[in-house]
């Protein structure tokens, strides 16, 4: 996937994910302390909206049963899911957010 332009740094904001879809993809992106990560949004165990979900540093928690995922890798870190999601390279240039 080319880079493309998925945001600006000033949203989300710190400590909050927004969901954004690009090329077919549905990528939840989070601002942690203004560095930004983005993740597959739909949670491995059921469905689940993970740009929805509360985060807590690195770890965002499912809004619909809880399964925890780090925003970082998109690695599955708490029950019940029990696989990751995938994850997207992010690259800041000026005030643009780009996967």
């Amino acid at each position: 996937m080319a880079l493309v332009k998925i945001a600006s740094v000033s949203d989300p904001a710190p400590g909050r994910g927004k969901l954004v879809e690009t090329e077919g993809k549905e990528i939840a992106l989070f601002n942690v302390g203004g560095a930004f990560y983005a993740i597959g949004d739909t949670c491995t165990h059921a469905g689940g909206p993970l740009s929805e979900g509360s985060l807590q540093g690195y770890s965002v928690t499912c809004p619909w049963h809880g399964s925890l995922f780090d925003v970082r890798t998109g690695q599955n870190t708490g029950p019940p899911a029990a696989s990751p999601v995938p994850s997207y390279k992010v690259v800041v240039q000026g005030t643009d957010v780009f996967v």
